[in-house]
Formats: C-alpha cells, sequence, structure tokens
C-alpha cells in the first residue's frame, strides 16, 4: 500500500519573510510604536521616545531629525491623534525620505559585455551575491561570465568557481596572487570573444581608509574602460545591513573613490533593524539594487520602498 506524499509547503512571499524577520523579536517598529504610547496620547514625550527608538534602529541622526520634524508639523496641526494616525504619519515620511531610492539595475544590450563591478568590505557577502545576481540574470535570459578579481585569497576564487558550476557559466580565474587588472583584461576579451551578455567581477573586500586597496579597484576599471570606455556599467557596493552606520561611512568613502552606481544590502535578516536604508538613501545620491534576507536565490529580492516600509510598520496578523 502506497503512502500518499505530502505536498510541499507553499514558501511564503519575499515580503512576508521580510516582515518576520525584521519584526522578530521586539527589535523594531511594530512592537515599539504599539509600547509607545500606551495611553494612547500623541505628544511631545512621545515624539521624543519615537527619536530614540529610530536613532537605535541605525536610521541615524539627521535622518531621525528629518521624520520627527515631518511629525512634529504633523502634531501641530492636531493631526497626530492616535496610534494610526501616527504610523500613517511615519510611514508618508519614511516614504518620501526613501523617494528615488529605488532603482532596479536595467541591463542594456550591447555588442560589448555589460560589466559589473562588486565592491565591498570583507564579510559583507560579494560573493554570495554574485551567485544569486547571476543566477537571477539567467532566468531573465542573459548569457552571464564570472571574473575571480579577488585574487588574495585562494578560498575566494574557489568560492567563485562554485558558483560558477552552480550556476552553469564560465569563471575566468588565474592563480593566487594574480595581478587583479590582468584578470579582468582576460575576462572582458574572453567575454566578448563569446558574446557574452553580462560580466560579472568579484573583486577582493577591502576597508574604505585601504587606499592602496582602493586605489587597485581605479586600476581595475582603468583597465576594462580601455576595451569600452563605458564600462564597468555598474559598480555595486555589497554592505552588510548589520553594520549599522558603519555601513553608511563604508558607502559614502567607496562613493567618493569609485563613483558607486548601485548598492546591494545584504543580511537584514541578522539585524532585525532596516534603519540604514533609510540613512543611505538620504545621504547618498545611489539608488538601493536589492535587499537580502537569507542564504538561499530567493531571499534576494529588488529593493521596493512601499513593501520595505510595510515590512516595518505591519505584523503578520495584520494582513
Amino acid at each position: 500500500m502506497f503512502q500518499k506524499k505530502e505536498k510541499p509547503k507553499k514558501r511564503e512571499s519575499f515580503i512576508k519573510r521580510l516582515r518576520a524577520r525584521i519584526n522578530k523579536g521586539e527589535d523594531w517598529l511594530k512592537y515599539d510604536l504599539a509600547n509607545l504610547i500606551p495611553g494612547g496620547k500623541i505628544d511631545e514625550d512621545a515624539l521624543e521616545d519615537l527619536e530614540s527608538i529610530l536613532i537605535t534602529a541605525d536610521v541615524g541622526v539627521k535622518t531621525t531629525e528629518l521624520i520627527i520634524e515631518d511629525l512634529r508639523k504633523n502634531l501641530l496641526r492636531n493631526e497626530l491623534k492616535d496610534l494610526d494616525t501616527l504610523k500613517a504619519g511615519l510611514k508618508e515620511s519614511l516614504l518620501h525620505i526613501l523617494g528615488d531610492a529605488e532603482k532596479p539595475l536595467i541591463i542594456e544590450k550591447s555588442e560589448n559585455p555589460f560589466v559589473i563591478f562588486m565592491v565591498g568590505v570583507n564579510g559583507a557577502g560579494k560573493t554570495t551575491t554574485i551567485g544569486k545576481l547571476t543566477r537571477q540574470l539567467k532566468n531573465d535570459g542573459h548569457s552571464v561570465m564570472l571574473a575571480a578579481g579577488d585574487t588574495f585569497r585562494a578560498a575566494a576564487i574557489e568560492q567563485l568557481q562554485a558558483w560558477g558550476e552552480k550556476n552553469n557559466v564560465a569563471v575566468i580565474a588565474q592563480q593566487s596572487g594574480a595581478d587583479p587588472a590582468a584578470v579582468v583584461f582576460d575576462a572582458w576579451q574572453a567575454a566578448k570573444a563569446r558574446s557574452i551578455d553580462i560580466l560579472l567581477v568579484d573583486t577582493a573586500g577591502r576597508l574604505q581608509n585601504q587606499s592602496g586597496l582602493m586605489d587597485e579597484l581605479v586600476k581595475m576599471k582603468r583597465i576594462v574602460a580601455r576595451h569600452d570606455e563605458s564600462a564597468p556599467h555598474e559598480v555595486m557596493l555589497i554592505l552588510d545591513g548589520s553594520q549599522g552606520q558603519n555601513a553608511l561611512v563604508q558607502a559614502k568613502k567607496f562613493h567618493e573613490v569609485l563613483g558607486i552606481t548601485g548598492i546591494t544590502v545584504t543580511k537584514l535578516d541578522g539585524s532585525a533593524k532596516g534603519g540604514i536604508l533609510f540613512a543611505i538613501a538620504s545621504q547618498l545620491p545611489v539608488g538601493i539594487r536589492f535587499i537580502g534576507i537569507g542564504e538561499g536565490v530567493e531571499d534576494m529580492q529588488p529593493f521596493r520602498p512601499k513593501e520595505f516600509v510595510n515590512a516595518l510598520l505591519t505584523s503578520s496578523d495584520e494582513d
């Protein structure tokens, strides 16, 4: 007698998983707002408490001041009467700050490969993000090649090659210790010869204050620009969302040196606080491409401000 197979459980949507992970425990807005005004009255003291909540949630002092000032104006107009109106006012302010931060990665077809440099500090998740992005790009119908530009660590080359095998894409690599610029040179020529749509370049993790390594990235950019003056077409900075305001410091320095064109924020599930995205959006003229909440390929999705703000202000029992 055959046992009836159980149907696999339907995976929750990305937004529901994002909401659950950001709102886990008692760390962020859903819990804090509900306990902010137990007496039901919105007053200046409540706004001061909210200010502290936002700052400790990595939103940052400058960005928090903008949010509280908006709410204070509403309070003076007698528009903040209860928790619901506070949430509505806060939602409007948060969406205003995110503004133009939603900027999807657009791949333009041309006779040359579309070159993406992936940069960031050690441990931010660059190589894993490359693997996830490769899968998504292939699913969208693009051909992809990887370049192992992190030649300082043999493990980094091996990790990238593992992602190449997993996604069935070629990886251009040299031995550990080779000149990263030479790897980029070889990779571009190979991608061009094979009519590859997109060349994803892994780079060595570096701190924003390591001027020698930052200069090396500039050299890599210069090498690829010799082949195609418009390349690299994307310099994507990978930031660890759990790093808080330090992530903003990193972003500013990388942008100053390299002119980053997009940001991916990883490990939001490890922080339970998404406030850093507001600090980035308010202080950098760079779009947020993707956000990540886990290790799976499906755990990285394009950044959508409305979904993100809803995840901060709503719990699953309010669906």
